[in-house]
């Protein structure tokens, strides 16, 4: 039997006008391009999960049409699609369904629309794969042509029992970044992330010899390999994640992760982190205003409480040498056109290192989306290829969506330029030098004030 594996990447947005920005603003560029480059940890774990026997092969498809010919020579495609690219991945699915390729499908947006895929798919699979994809395999094996395959009706996915992933289909393509993973889930549960739509169980960590067992195997196919884990907040229990670094240490890795704002408060475990190669962490700050964050979480206002230690906890962090991708939403309930000059102030106070700014996005599934529906709040409530946090689909509370949709442009276009970035990557050095060498850092003017 004759397996493809087939990954939609890319970054994706419908705004003609956010496009043509986006090709001249090096820092927006520059992180589209390593989500993009990114492969498909959950694809290569599915092939780590496939019992003997059937020969394997994975690809990527940045667009639709961009798939390799020899998936026609397969006997069964895997498709693994965020909702964004579902659309892509369905006209694909049939494409080589009618050249009689049987296909699987599965990932975020499947399992919460498992019959609207199994329109184009043979195959779905809802919620995590490991045990369910054995499973669709031997059922294949024998004979049979489809059926929907549901995580809940198998045993629990046991974090302390995954696979190793199969690094070696990724062959010789040039990415600059690797995924790997150390936990999931995260304890927040905010109602716009659309992780928790699949990964409905509690936090998970996973034993740090079996990270390290991944880390190895990624090794024996790119010697000098700069990792991201693909975590959603890896930091949660700081006890172990100083662990988990003091494992690292001896590799000599350079890497990224997620986490939250509470790594700040473990000056260890930031000492920790930078000497195991932790080079940036993204941290989802959401917004200046606990007014507007209060309530975003089902289980607290986590973030909310921090607001006020937002710029020192920043300032804590890159302390150590370790740069933050600060990351704001855009157009959350209670925000009105005055956020932008927020999180642009926010940025040259707190000195962070880069800034990612996205638009709420109500992805199908999150109890975002049911709420939005249920008061009429989306545009156009099956406008799947919207779904790319940069497209404006919603109306919200405090401003129009055109006010939304035009404030993103101007922010963008002042946060990516060569000039901001270039300047907050100076400020970081400069801050970090004069750290390291005992000395008060000079205070910066805010570029408000300057642009005066």
């Amino acid at each position: 039997m004759k397996i493809g594996l087939l990954a939609m990447s890319g970054v994706r947005a419908c705004d003609a006008e956010l496009l043509e920005l986006g090709l001249t603003l090096p820092g927006f560029v520059e992180r589209s391009k390593q989500v993009a480059s990114l492969p498909s940890l959950g694809l290569l774990l599915l092939a780590g999960a496939t019992p003997e026997g059937p020969e394997l092969r994975y690809a990527e498809a940045a667009a639709e049409g961009e798939e390799p010919d020899w998936l026609l020579d397969c006997d069964l495609v895997a498709i693994s699609t965020f909702t964004a690219q579902v659309r892509e991945a369905y006209r694909i699915a049939d494409r080589l369904r009618t050249a009689g390729v049987q296909v699987a499908m599965g990932g975020l947006h499947v399992s919460v629309l498992p019959d609207e895929a199994l329109e184009h798919a043979d195959w779905v699979v809802v919620g995590e794969g490991e045990n369910t994809w054995p499973e669709l395999v031997r059922r294949m094996a024998l004979g049979e042509r489809g059926g929907l395959l549901r995580a809940a009706d198998h045993e629990p996915v046991r974090i302390t029992q995954l696979p190793v992933p199969r690094y070696d289909l990724l062959e010789d393509r040039p990415y600059n970044r690797f995924t790997l993973q150390t936990t999931r889930g995260c304890p927040w549960r905010c109602d716009f992330c659309a992780s928790t739509v699949m990964l409905g169980r509690p936090y998970r960590k996973r034993p740090i010899s079996q990270v390290l067992r991944d880390l190895h195997a990624l090794r024996a196919v790119r010697s000098d390999p700069f990792i991201e884990f693909a975590d959603d907040n890896t930091f949660v229990d700081p006890a172990w994640g100083r662990e988990l670094c003091e494992a690292l240490r001896p590799e000599g890795l350079r890497w990224f992760t997620e986490t939250d704002i509470s790594v700040a408060d473990h000056p260890e475990l930031l000492s920790a982190m930078a000497a195991s190669g932790c080079r940036q962490v993204l941290i989802g700050l959401e917004s200046t205003d606990s007014r507007v964050l209060s309530g975003i979480e089902q289980r607290g206002d986590f973030k909310a409480r921090r607001v006020s230690d937002q710029i020192a906890a920043v300032r804590r962090i890159q302390a150590h040498g370790i740069t933050v991708n600060g990351c704001f939403v855009l157009g959350l309930d209670g925000q009105g056109p005055e956020c932008f000059e927020q999180i642009e102030r926010f940025a040259e106070e707190s000195g962070l290192y880069d800034v990612q700014v996205t638009v709420q996005t109500p992805f199908p599934g999150t109890p975002l989306y049911d709420r939005l529906r249920a008061e009429g709040r989306i545009i156009d409530p099956e406008r799947w290829e919207a779904c790319t946090l940069f497209d404006v689909n919603f109306e919200p509370t405090d401003m129009t969506p055109d006010e939304l949709r035009r404030g993103l442009h101007g922010l963008s276009q002042r946060l990516y330029s060569a000039e901001a970035v270039a300047g907050r990557r100076s400020s970081f050095f400069t801050r970090l030098h004069e750290l390291r060498r005992g000395r008060r850092p000079a205070l910066r003017a805010n570029v408000m004030q300057r642009r005066a």
